[in-house]
């Protein structure tokens, strides 16, 4: 009697480095296109940018949807990174949170969220997923910051992210690309305006990031 050998299981080959390297080249020339001329860019321009095919594009990308939000997410993915960096700051706590500020304007994130409701379901689990863990990193280093006393107790990660999201856009009419250099100096005005003791009080009440997804 012959000993029968188990069926040996076939591992999913792993992608290709080059294979990495272009849908890495696609997503961020989708980003830097989507920034400049929004959502409905053709796919082709952006393949000519990342420098491969149309062939390429759709490989990785069946669609649309799917390229804006793996742009979107990955976004989202190196904010939270930054958030991340913030926390693992053992010094200043306005400091980090600073930091993280800036970077978060230099992600763009700002003139990407916007394209989520408009052009595919925001409430796809992978977007889900990265929204949450930004709001919950951005919520702790907020709240290192209060409780160290440095931070204002009245702002909450809504308004935190509404102000982000607007000044880090131009203002309608201008440039994109000159607005760029008024960013970081308009952004530190506000985080001045975040610190303790506050100089005056705030109308209404702190904004919840949750209040955000219900405008």
């Amino acid at each position: 009697m012959t000993a029968t050998t188990a069926p040996s299981v076939r591992k999913a080959p792993r992608p290709r480095a080059d294979a990495l390297r272009n849908r890495e080249r696609i997503v961020t020339a989708a980003r830097e296109m989507f920034v400049e001329h929004g959502p409905d860019v053709p796919l082709d321009e952006i393949a000519r940018r990342a420098g491969v095919g149309n062939a390429t594009v759709y490989r990785n990308f069946p669609d649309r949807d799917a390229l804006v939000r793996e742009v979107v997410c990955s976004v989202m993915d190196r904010t939270a990174e930054a958030a991340e960096l913030a926390l693992a700051e053992t010094g200043d706590a306005f400091a980090a949170l600073e930091r993280f500020v800036h970077t978060a304007a230099d992600e763009r994130i700002s003139a990407l969220c916007p394209m989520v409701s408009s052009t595919f379901d925001q409430h796809h689990p992978d977007l889900e997923a990265s929204r949450e863990r930004v709001e919950q990193l951005v919520e702790e280093v907020m709240g290192r910051a209060k409780v160290a006393g440095q931070l204002r107790p009245d702002v909450g990660v809504g308004d935190l992210m509404i102000v982000v999201a607007q000044l880090s856009r131009p203002p309608a009419g201008t440039d994109c690309m000159r607005g760029d250099r008024f960013v970081h100096r308009h952004l530190q005005l506000f985080l001045d305006g975040l610190r303790a003791p506050a100089r005056s009080a705030l109308p209404g009440r702190a904004v919840e990031i949750r209040e955000l997804r219900d405008c």
